[in-house]
Formats: structure tokens, sequence, C-alpha cells
């Protein structure tokens, strides 16, 4: 009886090793992170040479993150076109805030840092954050975690603090002023 039940364990075992493999393996999952996680990684790799640790991964600034790209998604990139203002993004930030289920309160210290690269080309999304003025605050050591957005020719940033004013955390759904919401910025938008 023991031989069975280590038979059909290790069966089991083995079924589950295949399903996770297949699901680390499949093109639709591996390809839609690769290029945030290599934008994320690349970051990190010039936050390390100013000795600032590395960003996380932070789920809510992503939804964020995807919330304003989406907004910005049908904005050209055409050097003619004026970049989108803050407050024609922040116009609509009550609403990300409340789809994403964050706290106002707790985005104040954050930073939200949108570029726009015609056909985002990984190594020109790189270097328009690195080599503009986004620059200090991705060297920036008050910054934890990183939430990544893209769409089109837009890139969308957002980066988080450990602070209870920086950490996107749920909560309560009061809204401030437009002014107290986040700090943006919008420079070198086009590469």
């Amino acid at each position: 009886m023991e031989s069975s039940f280590f038979g059909t364990s290790r069966l089991a075992i083995t079924f589950l090793l295949l399903h996770v493999f297949l699901l680390l393996l499949s093109p639709a999952s591996v390809y839609c992170d690769d290029e945030e996680n290599n934008l994320l990684q690349g970051i990190n790799s010039f936050r390390q040479s100013s000795r600032a640790p590395a960003l996380a991964k932070h789920d809510k600034a992503e939804c964020v993150a995807d919330q304003i790209v989406d907004q910005l998604e049908h904005q050209s990139c055409a050097s003619n076109t004026l970049p989108p203002t803050q407050s024609q993004l922040m116009s609509n930030y009550p609403n990300v805030l409340k789809k994403c289920k964050i706290d106002v309160n707790t985005t104040k210290d954050g930073m939200i840092l949108p570029v726009c690269v015609p056909h985002r080309v990984a190594t020109l999304v790189l270097t328009n954050y690195t080599q503009s003025q986004n620059s200090k605050y991705l060297n920036d050591s008050r910054f934890t975690g990183a939430g990544i957005g893209k769409e089109d020719d837009w890139t969308v940033l957002v980066l988080t603090t450990s602070t209870p004013g920086g950490s996107f955390a749920s909560g309560a759904h009061r809204y401030l002023p437009s002014s107290l919401f986040l700090m943006m910025l919008f420079v070198g938008l086009i590469c």
C-alpha cells in the first residue's frame, strides 16, 4: 500500500512541476512582463551605480501606471504635439486611485514619470529615464518601489516610498485638491 501512495505522490508532484514549468514558459505571460522587467532591471542597475537600493515591483503603483498610460494611449509622440499637462492627467486622478483602491493620502510622496518614445524602443526608454531630469528621482534612495505601465509610444513609471505618504496603500478614498495628489514630472517626454 505504501508503494502506491508514494507512486501517486511522485506522479502528482511531477504533474504539478510540469504545469508550473509550462506556465512559466508560456509566451503570453513571458512576453507581457519582459519589457517592464527589463526596464526595471535597467533602472535598478542605474540606481546601483549611485548606491541606491533596488526598486521592488509594486502592484498598486503598477495599477496607477497602467491607468495613466491608458489615458495617454492616443496622445501622439510627434515633436509638433504638446505633451499633456499635469492638470489634464490629474483631472482623472481620483478615478485612477479609486480603480486601484488606493488612499489618496498615501500617494503624496510618490512620483509619476511618463515618457514618450516613438515605437517605444527599449534602450531609448531607459535612456530617457536615466539621462534626463528623471535621473534625480531614480537616484533618490527615498523611493523603494516601482510600477510600470506601457501603451503605444508611452511608458509611465510610478515610484513609491516606504513612508505612509508614499506607500500607495489601500484605505479610505478621500479626495484632496489636485495640487496635493502627487508630485508629477513632465519633462523630457519626447526623446
